[in-house]
């Protein structure tokens, strides 16, 4: 029998259209690395809201730093300046460990992929951008124009606002012939989220960098979800030693407090006029706020090294149960189940442990916060084991 309680919840969420598809758990509250329900059971999560808590959650240095920001000044846009938010773009510059680059603070990654496309578009005069098969980038009119599948989905608008060619992962020989003189950019991920923990690699990576200096193409990398330390360095391009012109980056870097960056190298900043860009929210106080906590508790709680243990930790002991194979990079990991990923996701998701699918239906996806202990690994582990293979 429902409750007035129940009954009360059902019909409040109502009012929210129902354009997401969502798993059987409602969260109440969550400490650490584990979420508690309506009925005060507590869910390891492992999923991390698509990689964003990267601290966890009441991570006390982050909460302190955004009610200390409340309290001093929440909100100015960028029509002033801020001290907050010039300290803020110098610690993450400094944290990317890439040459010269700038930085423009937005609110989503969506929002940054946009941005860095529309850079590479005015600034090299032409209408074509390549992209990768697999590929994430967003919902909005660019990024969804740049995600492999969007169109034939869910895209909606009548057209592109570019011309559009996919690559496939891997493929260097195709390079050459996809990436022309007529080619504003390359827009990849370099560890693809999504499309299950598929990483790129050096080789491909470094491929798409020089055909983009043969031709006078921008390379973008959207570090969105696999950036901010999640893959056991500050971003893929330090992994792979691949440095791009743009680089785009969410999800992680503010632990939960909706905010993002695109990373721009100085040489195409200056190409910049002023008001080329804008945005009312990013760059915002408590966004820079929470950027700067994340940023320090990663490297003050040498979070990275944790992160390298932590995923290889995994890819150790976890090929056990439905598990046959692990892909990804860091605490970015795929699971290969030998059944559908998604029957695999219910199961644990019964036994307390909240896990990802992604587009690949065998390939579990696992984006934990980067405090998680080997405890945890064990408990995923010993979990896997029991399910029937």
């Amino acid at each position: 029998m429902q409750t007035a309680a129940s009954l009360v919840a059902a019909s409040t969420r109502d009012f929210l259209a129902p354009v997401f598809a969502q798993y059987p758990l409602e969260v109440a509250s969550a400490q650490g690395v584990w979420l508690t329900n309506t009925r005060g059971e507590r869910v390891l999560d492992l999923y991390g809201g698509h990689a964003v808590a990267a601290l966890g959650y009441g991570h006390p240095a982050w909460t302190a730093a955004l009610a200390r920001q409340a309290q001093l000044c929440q909100f100015q846009s960028n029509a002033v300046a801020l001290e907050i938010r010039a300290r803020t773009a110098e610690r993450l510059t400094r944290f990317a460990r890439l040459p010269d680059m700038r930085v423009f603070f937005v609110n989503s990654g969506a929002e940054a992929n946009e941005n860095a496309l529309r850079i590479a578009l005015r600034i090299t005069g032409r209408a074509h951008v390549a992209a990768i098969e697999g590929a994430f980038h967003g919902r909005t009119a660019a990024a969804g124009a740049v995600t492999w599948g969007a169109r034939a989905k869910w895209y909606g608008f009548p057209r592109t606002p570019f011309n559009v060619g996919f690559l496939a992962r891997g493929d260097t020989a195709a390079v050459r012939t996809r990436v022309t003189r007529r080619t504003a950019a390359v827009i990849v991920e370099p560890v693809q989220g999504l499309a299950g923990a598929v990483d790129l690699g050096k080789e491909f990576l470094g491929a798409l960098r020089r055909r983009c200096d043969e031709v006078g193409a921008l390379l973008i990398f959207d570090e969105v979800q696999c950036g901010v330390g999640r893959i056991g360095q500050p971003f893929a391009a330090n992994l792979h030693d691949v440095v791009p012109d743009l680089l785009t980056t969410a999800k992680a870097l503010g632990n939960g407090f909706p905010c993002a960056a695109l990373l721009i190298s100085a040489q195409l900043s200056r190409q910049l006029p002023v008001e080329s860009l804008g945005t009312t929210f990013g760059g915002g106080p408590m966004a820079c706020a929470a950027i700067e906590a994340v940023l320090e508790a990663i490297e003050s709680q040498q979070l990275l090294e944790r992160v390298c243990h932590l995923g290889a930790l995994i890819r150790e002991s976890c090929l056990v149960g439905p598990v046959c194979a692990h892909q990804g990079a860091g605490l970015l990991v795929g699971l290969r189940t030998r059944r559908p990923a998604k029957e695999v996701h219910a199961e644990l998701l019964e036994c307390g442990i909240l896990a990802g699918t992604s587009s690949d239906p065998h390939v579990l996806r696992l984006l934990p916060p980067f405090i998680l202990e080997d405890e945890h690994v064990e408990l995923l582990r010993d979990t896997l084991r029991e399910l029937p293979p």
